[in-house]
């Protein structure tokens, strides 16, 4: 998938246009970079076009992952994009959702791993059948 694709998709899933896509993408891609392990940083980041790569790109920060808890990784995204939490919330689920369509199946699966149980709301729209988005 390629960068206005990646976007595209989330600008329809969260019904917002492209400049506030891109910021809810980069603040959500940010905060997911601190909350997973420096080498599955890596390993998802060379499956998405580069102006997200360099959004993932780990450093001394985030080489080791954060315990972030769902809720603190939305106020996260949330202060990043300077949106609210309930926007922020529905643009994790977006980008999770844009995500899993944009990369292999196994390589979306070893970063859900990773987030504990508390992200599932946020998680399983992805994973559901038919989450997909459909063009008219």
């Amino acid at each position: 998938m390629n960068y206005d694709t990646f976007i595209d998709q989330v600008a329809q899933r969260t019904r917002t246009p492209s400049e506030q896509a891109v910021e809810l993408t980069r603040a959500t891609l940010e905060t997911l970079a601190e909350r997973l392990t420096g080498g599955e940083v890596l390993d998802l980041a060379v499956q998405l076009p580069r102006p997200l790569q360099v959004v993932l790109k780990p450093g001394p920060d985030n080489e080791s992952a954060q315990r972030l808890g769902a809720a603190e990784f939305v106020t996260r995204v949330a202060a990043r994009a300077h949106v609210d939490e309930p926007t922020a919330r529905d643009a994790v689920r977006a980008v999770f959702t844009t995500l899993r369509e944009a990369i292999s199946g196994g390589e979306f699966d070893d970063v859900v791993v990773q987030l504990p149980r508390d992200y599932r709301d946020m998680v399983e729209p992805a994973l559901a059948p038919g989450a997909t988005l459909r063009r008219s």
